[in-house]
C-alpha cells in the first residue's frame, strides 16, 4: 500500500531526472538508426514492454518488438544483428532470465540498453547505456511504482522520437494522485463482489491490453485468485463458454475503444456476468456495464498510468478482506 501511495512522488522525480539527463539523446539517436528494436522483459516488466510498443507505434512511428526474455532467446536470437537495438527491462537488474537474453544478444552485437531500478546491478554493468527508474527502494515483491515509471520511461522516448514535446507529462503526477483519490472510495464500495470470487477475467484493448496483463497479475499475485488478461476482442473465440451467473470479468476502456468494449460488456452482461468497467465517466459504459470505476479525465496517452492504480489497490483489498498478510 506504501508503494501504490508513492508512485505519483517517483513519477515526478523520474520525469525530472529525464529532463535532466545526458544519456536519453544518445539512446533515441541510436534507435532510431536501428533495423529491429526490441524491449525485453518478464512478468511485470514485459507488460510495461507491451505498453512501451503502443507507445513507439503510435506516437513515434516506430515499429518495436515487445517480447518476453526466454522467448526472445528462442525466436529472436538467431536472427539478430548488429543493427539491432534491444531496451531490457528488469527492476531488480538481476532478473536472471533477462540476463540470460543479454547473454544471447551480446554474441550477435546486438546494442544492449537497460531500464533498471537498482543502481549497481548486474543490468547497469553489461548495458552499453542504461537509464534509472529512480524508484527509490521497492519493498514489495508485487511491482507497483517501478511498473508505472517503466512506463513513463517509454512513453517519454515515444514522445522525444515523435517530435511531440514532453512538456505535457508534467501533470501526469498530479493526475496519479487524483486517480488515487478518485478511485480509493469505489474499490471499498465494489469488493464485496469478488471476496467469493475464485476466478476471474481482466480485459483490455490497444493501450489497455498490456494493463489487463498487469491487473491480472496483481490479482494473482496478491489474493491469489485466478485471473487471466486477455485482449478484450479474444474473449469470444472460447474463454466466453466459461462465463455464467455472477462472474466477475473486469474491463479497461481507452476514450476511443468505448464501442468495442460496450460490445464486449454485453456479450458476458447477457450470459449475466458482472462487468466492471475502469474508464473515464461515460454514459454509454455506465448504462452498459454492471459496475463502473471513473478516472479522473486524462485521454488515452496517460491511460495506461492512470488505469492500472486501480487494479493494484483492488489487489490490495481483496487480500486485506481475505486474511493474507
Amino acid at each position: 500500500l506504501k508503494e501504490i501511495h508513492e508512485q505519483a512522488a517517483v513519477s515526478a522525480e523520474l520525469l525530472h531526472w529525464l529532463e535532466s539527463a545526458q544519456t536519453v539523446t544518445p539512446i533515441l539517436e541510436r534507435i532510431q538508426k536501428a533495423r529491429h528494436l526490441y524491449l525485453v522483459g518478464c512478468g511485470t516488466s514485459y507488460h510495461a514492454c507491451l505498453a512501451g510498443a503502443v507507445y513507439f507505434g503510435s506516437i513515434a512511428g516506430r515499429p518495436a518488438v515487445p517480447v518476453l526474455a526466454p522467448q526472445f532467446i528462442a525466436q529472436y536470437a538467431p536472427a539478430l544483428s548488429p543493427k539491432d537495438v534491444g531496451i531490457f527491462v528488469s527492476q531488480s537488474g538481476e532478473t536472471k532470465d533477462v540476463l540470460n537474453a543479454i547473454e544471447a544478444a551480446r554474441r550477435s552485437g546486438m546494442t544492449i540498453y537497460g531500464l533498471v531500478n537498482v543502481i549497481g546491478s548486474t543490468l547497469t554493468q553489461i548495458s552499453e547505456r542504461w537509464l534509472p527508474l529512480v524508484c527509490g527502494y521497492e519493498i514489495s515483491v508485487p511491482a507497483t511504482k517501478t511498473f508505472t515509471n517503466q512506463v513513463i520511461a517509454f512513453l517519454y522516448l515515444a514522445l522525444h522520437m515523435g517530435n511531440v514535446p514532453p512538456s505535457s507529462l508534467a501533470r501526469l503526477p498530479e493526475l496519479m494522485e487524483q486517480t488515487l483519490e478518485k478511485v480509493e472510495p469505489q474499490i471499498s464500495l465494489l469488493e464485496q463482489y469478488f471476496t467469493e470470487s475464485r476466478d476471474m477475467y481482466g480485459l483490455g484493448y490497444g493501450s489497455t491490453y498490456p494493463i489487463a496483463l498487469e491487473g491480472a497479475l496483481k490479482l494473482k499475485e496478491v489474493t491469489y485468485i485466478h485471473c487471466e488478461g486477455m485482449l478484450s476482442t479474444e474473449f469470444k473465440h472460447g474463454p466466453l463458454s466459461a462465463v455464467d451467473e455472477g462472474y466477475p470479468i473486469i474491463f479497461i476502456a481507452g476514450p476511443e475503444d468505448v464501442p468495442l468494449i460496450v460490445s464486449g460488456v454485453n456479450e458476458v452482461t447477457c450470459r449475466g456476468a458482472r462487468a466492471i468497467v475502469i474508464a473515464e465517466e461515460n454514459r454509454q459504459i455506465r448504462s452498459n456495464a454492471t459496475n463502473m470505476i471513473t478516472l479522473p479525465p486524462a485521454g488515452s496517452l496517460f491511460l495506461p498510468v492512470t488505469s492500472i492504480i486501480p487494479l493494484q489497490l483492488l489487489s490490495y483489498r481483496l487480500s486485506v478482506a481475505r486474511g493474507y498478510d
